[in-house]
């Protein structure tokens, strides 16, 4: 039996008569049931699925004791600020006129121990930041970039010179250019 449904479509269901029961039994789905009983709920599940992954429902469980008592432990503890002395400096011109460098710079140490270690090494710091100073240019210091740089190859510079004890940063107290 062939029936034309509302949307104009031929839905060509098999009909088959059982001889006992007299009912009739469909052969074949429609697509309309298939989307709506099989595809559909497919596309949920997996919608929903992907939605608790990427809201991190699948991730493992929070930190442990421990973790959140070492982590309170690293934030706890005391750095130490180590002042080194003042430096002035003649900067390369290439040129007869001659421009000078003062810097004011701090040591931020992890903890106290290392602070006198690091008093036995200050001739050599100041040694290798005086040898590195002296070859800057004033266009190398200009702007925030310059300053950045030079923060940083400060901070190079003294952990290659102090050996195992660690400089976590090194802070300007005064920059004078002139």
């Amino acid at each position: 039996m062939v029936d034309e449904t509302e949307d104009g479509e031929l839905d060509a269901d098999l009909e088959e008569e059982d001889g006992e029961s007299g009912q009739k039994k469909k052969k074949k789905l429609s697509g309309k049931v298939l989307v709506l009983f099989i595809l559909l709920p497919i596309l949920v599940i997996g919608g929903g699925a992907g939605g608790a992954y990427f809201a991190g429902l699948f991730d493992s469980p929070g930190p442990t004791e421990e973790e959140i008592a070492a982590e309170a432990a690293e934030k706890n503890k005391q750095v130490v600020f180590y002042d080194l002395p003042e430096m002035l400096v003649n900067l390369n011109t290439g040129t007869a006129a001659n421009s000078f460098l003062k810097l004011g710079v701090s040591l931020e140490l992890e903890d106290e121990t290392a602070v006198a270690d690091l008093e036995l090494l200050i001739p050599r710091v100041m040694d290798n930041f005086q040898v590195y100073l002296r070859e800057l240019r004033k266009e190398d210091l200009s702007g925030s970039a310059g300053i950045y740089r030079l923060k940083e190859e400060l901070l190079m510079r003294i952990n290659a010179s102090v050996g195992p004890i660690k400089v976590n940063d090194v802070l300007f107290k005064e920059m004078l250019v002139q």
